[in-house]
């Protein structure tokens, strides 16, 4: 059997941290880890399965959490904002847009592409805050206008490079000044830390599962306002009961099952979100005492870092081993997250890690640069 050898160490990967199973869903993933084990009670559609309680969930426990009229469960957060997409589409013309944030994942470049819509970024400040702001949006929006139909607009929040969390609300009201829905990628928020649809007031949002919600992946969230149900949703002609964008059915075992059992403990985490952010700050202060700079917000507001550490470059420029000596150096250590040949940028996670963990990996890095310095100076 092939085994994860990084099992048993200290993560700090942003993939990982908020995804790790709980307790509970290490015991359903065993219970239900057979195929399509769900289908067994399943009458022709998955959010309608009574027992075990997928229908609660998706209709009542879910709606509630993420702040929004309707919700589905599907198989990532990139399949969602596809679905959305491709929806909004059927009702252009041809020279369609999609406005996206200039810190946006690569998959929402590609829903929409996969959507046949064209996309419009929005510029992000340099170096070293990469920030979104509110007047660049509008600013965009109304260039963007002029070239043809805004369908959707979309911001990611946070992103998952920097971390940053712009002002939502805000942009929501631009958008809305537009006519234009907007629709929250969550793929770090939802599960890790407080968010609600409603509350930002935006018209679609996307979650992940297995990023941020405890679950085994691929599974994703996705909830809407009731005035665009109709239309994300619709009908089958000849499968009178299933919904054309999610294909019939999403995720059908282990995924949902497991989301499922770890949903009382993600509720009860994201009422913690404070101390994770002070956390966090104060292992980006720790490491900037190593001239190991956080980038992005500050005073950060996310577990999600991204740093710049020109003496690590430096020493991996020198060394046996090159750009690979920090990511050996920290695997020796058993620390696991940072990627293998990345030394000058990188970002790593603080969520759910105990601190003593951090201050170990803090310590670490002390070592690893006292160590290499230490040699390249004689």
């Amino acid at each position: 059997m092939f085994k994860r050898e990084t099992k048993n160490f200290i993560n700090i990967d942003p993939l990982q941290t908020g995804g790790i199973l709980t307790k509970e869903a290490r015991e359903t993933l065993m219970e239900w880890g057979d195929g399509y084990s769900i289908c067994d009670f399943c009458q022709g559609r998955l959010d309608e399965i009574k027992t075990p309680p997928i229908y609660n969930f998706v209709h009542n426990d879910l709606p509630k959490f993420l702040g929004c009229d309707v919700a589905r469960v599907t198989n990532g957060a990139r399949e969602g904002k596809f679905i959305v997409m491709h929806s909004l589409a059927l009702k252009t013309v041809k020279d369609a847009y999609v406005i996206l944030d200039g810190n946006a994942h690569y998959s929402s470049y590609v829903a929409a592409e996969r959507a046949n819509l064209k996309v419009v970024e929005v510029p992000k400040t340099d170096y070293p805050d990469f920030r979104i702001n509110v007047d660049t949006y509008a600013e965009t929006i109304e260039e963007t206008k002029k070239k043809g139909e805004v369908i959707l607009s979309l911001l990611t929040y946070p992103d998952g490079n920097y971390g940053n969390l712009p002002n939502a609300k805000a942009i929501a009201k631009v958008c809305h000044e537009y006519d234009i829905p907007l629709l929250l990628n969550c793929a770090y928020a939802i599960g890790r830390m407080p968010v609600k649809m409603d509350k930002i007031d935006a018209d679609f949002i996307v979650g992940s599962g297995h990023k941020s919600m405890a679950a085994s992946g691929p599974i994703g969230v996705l909830g809407m306002k009731e005035d665009y149900a109709e239309l994300v949703l619709r009908k089958s002609d000849k499968y009178k009961n299933k919904e054309v964008e999610l294909l019939g059915c999403t995720a059908r075992g282990a995924t949902i099952m497991t989301l499922i059992a770890s949903f009382p403990h993600v509720k009860k985490r994201v009422k913690d979100w404070d101390r994770e952010v002070e956390k966090a700050r104060w292992f980006a202060k720790k490491m900037e005492e190593l001239e190991i700079v956080q980038l992005g917000d500050k005073p950060h507001n996310h577990d999600l870092m991204f740093f710049h550490a020109e003496n690590l470059y430096e020493i991996s420029r020198r060394v046996k081993g090159g750009r690979f000596f920090l990511y050996r150096e920290l695997k020796a250590k058993k620390i696991h997250g940072i990627k293998p040949g990345l030394t000058r940028y990188f970002k790593l996670s603080t969520y759910m890690v105990p601190k003593e963990d951090l201050k170990y990996v803090l310590e670490t890095f002390k070592e690893i640069i006292a160590k290499y310095l230490k040699g390249i100076k004689s």
